[in-house]
């Protein structure tokens, strides 16, 4: 029973990630629209539903708009275009 093996790790490699500075921050939100993304993980639909009521509370005068990719894990360059062109700022929400 002295025989080896060979075992492999299941989690792959992972990719090479580049940084990118964070975009500008805006000087207020007062009268803006904000993205609640919600990325489709479990109960982050909740979690934007909450954010959307707290922004509605404590700050009326922002607009909150709640979008969804398309799918999970997947680049959605017409939502970014969206949120780009219609927007001002955008939270991703990934659940609970």
């Amino acid at each position: 029973m002295a025989e080896r093996m060979k075992v492999h790790d299941p989690r792959g490699y992972p990719p090479k990630v580049t940084g990118k500075r964070l975009a500008p921050r805006l000087e207020s939100l007062d009268g803006k629209t904000v993205f609640l993304v919600d990325c489709l993980f479990d109960n982050s639909d909740v979690f934007m539903d909450l954010m959307q009521r707290w922004f509605g509370q404590h700050l009326p005068s922002v607009k909150t708009r709640v979008i969804k990719p398309k799918e999970t894990w997947a680049d959605d360059t017409d939502m970014r275009k969206q949120i780009a062109a219609n927007g001002s700022a955008a939270i991703l929400g990934v659940g609970l």
